[in-house]
C-alpha cells in the first residue's frame, strides 16, 4: 500500500483521492532544515500519534500512541543524537511540541524521511497532520480530519508514502 502525493493538492490511496497541502515552497530532492519544502521520494510511515483529550482512538492498523504534554520532536541541529527523533521536551533543545493549542497535531504520522541515521540540517519533523484551511505547511503534508480518518482505515504498518 502506497500513499501517493502527486502534486501539492492531491494525496491518493488506491482509488481514493484527498485534497491536501504540502510545504509552502513546494517539494524538493534537496531538503534543508527550515526551507518550507516537502521532501521528494518514497518513505516509510511511522506510528499514529493522537490527542486522546480531543479525539477518540481512531480505527487503524497503525500502532496508536497518545500524545503527552512532555512530547516533542527534535529539530535542533546542535543535538545530532536527538535530531529528528521523539524526545522528552527540554528548554535547551529546540523541538516541535506535539501537544499544541491548535488542532494540527491532534492526529499525526511521522514520515520516515531522514530517519534511520538522521543527518542534521537536511530536515526533520516531516509529518502527515491535520489542516482546517489547506494553507501551505512548513514541509509536512496536511489533510482535513475526515480525510485523515479515512486514510487511517486504508494504511498499514508497512505502507509507504511517495512524494513527487
Amino acid at each position: 500500500m502506497t500513499i501517493i502525493v502527486k502534486n501539492k493538492h492531491t494525496l491518493q490511496i488506491d482509488e481514493f483521492k484527498f485534497k491536501c497541502c504540502i510545504g509552502k515552497k513546494g517539494s524538493t530532492s534537496n531538503k534543508k532544515e527550515g526551507d518550507k519544502k516537502t521532501p521528494k521520494g518514497t518513505f516509510r510511515i511511522g506510528n499514529l500519534y493522537f490527542r486522546e483529550d480531543r479525539i477518540k482512538k481512531p480505527l487503524t492498523l497503525l500502532k496508536c500512541i497518545k500524545i503527552k504534554k512532555y512530547m516533542g520532536w527534535c529539530d535542533d541541529i546542535n543535538f545530532p543524537k536527538k535530531y529528528n527523533k521523539l524526545i522528552r521536551v527540554k528548554k535547551k533543545i529546540r523541538h516541535e511540541k506535539l501537544k499544541r493549542k491548535d488542532n494540527k497535531y491532534d492526529l499525526l504520522i511521522p514520515i520516515k524521511y531522514n530517519f534511520i541515521k538522521p543527518i542534521t540540517g537536511i530536515g526533520s519533523c516531516i509529518f502527515i497532520h491535520l489542516t482546517k484551511n489547506y494553507k501551505p505547511t512548513a514541509g509536512c503534508i496536511a489533510l482535513k480530519e475526515n480525510d485523515f480518518l479515512i486514510m487511517l482505515k486504508l494504511v498499514k504498518k508497512d505502507s509507504k508514502i511517495k512524494i513527487f
